[in-house]
């Protein structure tokens, strides 16, 4: 498994971050996000969904009511949050075995929520607030290939390892 550590300083910067991850995903990535309310996740969502080549992050909000949402970009995009869905609920009512088995990449935010359900490959980022703007990300994943792309586009983050 190889584990990246990043410290954000600002939403900006946050979402820069995501910018970058997203452009190193390839079409059947699961992004699994985690941390408390507050942490940035939809921020990060909405980096990456840049990254992956939505044009408008206006569209990119937390599908918590709704579940899930969907974007296009250079290749579909499915954005869920769990935080309102019970820790047993059974993701594939929802469709999540097939997203994950297309053509796209799903984000999931809350994914601890349904940690179980989460494929072996998925990239976790787990995310901390340390005070009002300043964030920590812990990116892991047992993907080499992944690993490698994304210390190549995070490159210019190197600065922000804690």
């Amino acid at each position: 498994m190889t584990t990246i550590e990043l410290i954000s300083r600002s939403e900006a910067q946050t979402r820069a971050i995501g910018d970058a991850i997203g452009s190193a995903l390839e079409p059947g990535a699961v992004v699994a996000l985690a941390g408390e309310l507050g942490a940035g996740k939809t921020r990060l969502a909405k980096g990456l969904a840049a990254g992956l080549g939505v044009d408008d992050d206006r569209a990119v909000n937390s599908p918590t009511f709704v579940l899930v949402n969907q974007y296009a970009g250079r290749c579909p995009v499915y954005h869920l949050d769990l935080y309102r869905l019970p820790e047993s609920a059974d993701l594939a009512s929802i469709g999540f075995d097939e997203m994950c088995d297309g053509p796209a990449v799903v984000i999931v935010e809350w994914a601890d929520r349904s940690a179980r359900s989460m494929p072996g490959d998925a990239l976790w980022i787990r995310m901390t607030a340390t005070d009002e703007t300043t964030r920590g990300l812990t990116l892991a994943t047992v993907d080499d290939e992944l690993a490698d792309r994304l210390q190549r586009a995070l490159a210019d983050f190197a600065d922000t390892a804690p």
